[in-house]
């Protein structure tokens, strides 16, 4: 899709104030000298484990246990991901990890 310079310079300056104002927005809506709501910070503790069963749920959504390789490369992957953070206790280490294991495994072993 092709647009006019003024179409691109448009989306451009609405990109960017949005993404400013996502930025912005918590400052104004919790200063520095106010108290953040209990509503909030209890969304800071329950919202991180939520999404993070989400992934994995998405993740294996599509694994079939009955039929070769019977799931196995991303009961592997996921192993590897717990290992690697019980270990390092790094996200992108483990992230990176089992995507690395599970393309190696998908690619190379289970073909």
């Amino acid at each position: 899709m092709n647009y006019d310079p003024l179409q691109a310079l448009m989306i451009i300056l609405v990109v960017g104030l949005v993404t400013f104002g996502t930025r912005v927005l918590p400052f104004l809506l919790f200063p520095a000298g106010r108290k953040t709501p209990e509503f909030i910070l209890s969304l800071g503790r329950a919202l991180p484990p939520a999404m993070i069963g989400m992934l994995v749920v998405y993740c294996l959504k599509g694994m079939t246990p009955m039929a070769f390789p019977y799931g196995l490369p991303e009961l592997l992957a996921v192993a590897l991901v717990v290992l690697l953070q019980r270990w390092r206790h790094n996200t992108l280490i483990s992230i990176c990890g089992g995507t690395a294991c599970y393309m190696l495994l998908i690619q190379g072993v289970f073909v």
